[in-house]
This record gives structure tokens, sequence and C-alpha cells, in this order.
């Protein structure tokens, strides 16, 4: 019995070590990234990433630059209004491929899943070709679309397992009392997937917020969007180190404010997804 309890205690113990070491590899280059937005230049470059002496000239520049200002901007509209089109298109889309019955659902199920493993750099050619012709390149309207693209058919296949898990007698007793089929998906459905719905519009932001390429081939001036703008301050000759680590910092910070404000939610609707799907 002694031995079993040891034995026991050594696990937990080489269990938490191996826990606190993948936990600093992970938040290393955050906390090096975050820091570094205090320092000077010569000081990232020369003494390394653990000396520190703060200042805030990084901050100071980069809140003056009115490009990055305004490429976050862009940002915040193009990853809330696909976020929004997305989860809306993508719920009756999952909504209509698990409570109806059709010929070829499931090959239309896996198409949208083959579109998503498409990579992204043999698809920006044709966007820009098409967006071009549609005087749709370098428009926030242009962007948003192409986040949409991605976006859609990932929350159609983490919604699946929600509105597959909803019995029928809701719907059949909304339906007994009248109610129309937008009503029985926009009043019944849309609640009752909510912790769902909370987790793919989470990721949909994310993936919008953090989405480079597109936005690097799709925009130039009007539509540059926060990655593509701290991607500018790599510079001509030499990387300003400061303020690309402000930027980055201040980019963090949306992510941070949504996943911990909406920690509780997140956690509920995969540990809910998990168990349905």
């Amino acid at each position: 019995m002694r031995n079993t309890n040891v034995r026991k205690k050594l696990v937990s113990f080489l269990v938490i070590l191996l826990t606190l070491v993948v936990l600093v590899v992970e938040l290393m280059p955050i906390l090096v990234v975050i820091t570094s937005g205090f320092k000077r230049d010569i000081d990232i470059w020369a003494r390394g990433p653990f000396y520190f002496k703060g200042t805030l000239d990084s901050y100071k520049a980069v809140l003056s630059n009115r490009d990055i200002l305004a490429s976050l901007k862009n940002s915040l509209i193009v990853g809330i209004s696909s976020t929004m089109i997305s989860i809306v298109v993508g719920a009756m889309a999952s909504y209509g491929l698990t409570r109806y019955s059709f010929k070829l659902k499931e090959t239309i199920a896996y198409m949208f899943l083959t579109f998503r493993m498409l990579p992204q750099i043999s698809l920006v050619i044709p966007l820009f070709v098409m967006f071009n012709q549609l005087h749709l390149r370098d428009t926030l309207t242009g962007i948003i679309l192409a986040h949409i693209s991605f976006n859609i058919p990932y929350v159609i296949w983490l919604l699946l397992p929600f509105f597959a898990a909803v019995p029928t007698d809701y719907e059949e007793a909304a339906r007994i009392d009248g109610a129309s089929e937008f009503t029985v998906f926009w009043k019944v459905f849309f609640p009752l997937v909510s912790p769902g719905l909370v987790v793919a519009s989470v990721f949909a932001f994310l993936m919008s917020w953090n989405e480079f390429l597109y936005a690097l081939i799709l925009s130039s001036v009007n539509a540059k969007t926060a990655p593509v703008a701290v991607n500018g301050l790599l510079g001509q000759y030499a990387p300003k180190w400061g303020q690309l680590t402000a930027a980055g910092t201040i980019m963090l910070l949306p992510v941070f404010i949504i996943t911990l404000s909406l920690q509780k939610y997140i956690i509920k609707g995969l540990v809910a997804g998990g168990i349905k799907g």
C-alpha cells in the first residue's frame, strides 16, 4: 500500500512538472513579445530577451501611427462582420444538414469539409482575379467575403453535432403550436445550440483576426488589416523590433479579452460538442 501511494505521488509530481515545463515553453514567446514592446531596439538586438529597461517609446510610435490604427479598425470590422455572417449562414446550413433528409446530403457536407482543407495559396490567385473584375479588391467587402469562404465550412462542421443532438420533440412541439420553419430555427434551435455558437464565434473571429495571406494579396491601402500593417514594420533595411512587438501585443489584447471573458462558455461548448459528437 505504501509503495502504491509513493508511486501515485511520484506520477502526480511528474505530471505537474511536465505541465509546468510545457506551460513555460508555450508562454515564453508571449512573455518575450510583451516585454520587448517596452524596450529600445538596441537593447532587444544587443542584450537579449532577458534584459529589461522600460520605455514607452515603441507604444507611442505605434499609437501615433495612423496606418496601424486604421488597420486595427479594419481588422475589427472584417472580423466581426465575417464572424456574424459565417455564424448565421453556417448555423442554417448545419440545421438543414442535420434535420432534413435529402439526396447527396453527406456528399454536400463533405464538400464543405473539402473546401476548408484546400490551402489558401491555391485559392488566393483566383480570388484576386475575380475580385479585381468585380472591383472588390482592396475593399473591406472583398476581405470579408474572402474570410467568409474559410469560416463558413468551419462553422458548419463545428455545429453539426450540436444540432444533431437536439431532440426532435422540441421542433415537433413548436410545429404543433403553429411555428413556422424560420421560428423553429431561430427561437428553438438557436438558443439550444448557444454553447456551440459561442465556440464557433470565438474561433471564427480569431481565424479572421489573425489571417494574413488573403489580406496581403487582396488589399493594398484601403482594406489593409492589422497583420499586414504589423508586417510592414519589418522595414526596408532593419526591423523596428520595439514597434513590432508593441503592435503584436496590441493585437493580442482582443484575443486575451475574448478568451478570458468567454472562457466558461468555450469550455462548456467544447465539452458538450465532444460528448455529443
